[in-house]
């Protein structure tokens, strides 16, 4: 990595033209909107279909480890996180096949995204029909829910 590359008062000009192995050792030293970057390249390269099988596993393995360290400790940021982390190893099981026992297991995708919904269906349906006397707070809580299902939908089944 160039002195260039390492300052981190100059964005990276183009990640998308690193290798897997400097990236991931570049990811190791960033944190926010450089992390997302990285994400969004690492994926782009597991999407390609002229890669062999094992180097998209690896990239979207990276994807998901930028994700993971993205900041989320806000509630919208949270769920943002949990849908790319989902979207992505849904993709992979269903395009790369499944790996038993690892981020591609299907099973423990299924129970990741259970144990992520945070309000059974019971509780959403009597929410919703009072949603108009909700304070914003819990409106917000409401639609965070409804866009992570939809979002997570594809997981379930993906077993």
């Amino acid at each position: 990595m160039s002195n260039d590359d390492a300052r981190h008062d100059r964005p990276i000009r183009d990640l998308s033209t690193w290798t897997v192995d400097r990236l991931e050792v570049f990811t190791t030293a960033q944190q926010g909107h450089e992390l997302e970057r990285i994400r969004v390249v690492a994926q782009s390269h597991a999407y390609r279909s002229d890669e062999p099988r094992q180097a998209r596993l690896r990239w979207a393995e990276l994807a998901l480890n930028a994700n993971e360290r993205l900041p989320g400790g806000a509630p919208w940021g949270h769920d943002r996180k949990i849908c790319q982390n989902f979207a992505l190893r849904t993709w992979v099981i269903d395009q790369l096949g499944p790996a038993t026992g690892s981020e591609w297991d299907p099973q423990a995708l299924a129970a990741d995204t259970l144990a992520a919904l945070t309000l059974d269906p019971g509780q959403v349906v009597a929410l919703s029909a009072r949603r108009r006397d909700l304070p914003i707070e819990r409106i917000g809580d409401l639609r965070r829910h409804k866009e992570a299902s939809w979002a997570r939908r594809p997981c379930v089944s993906a077993q």
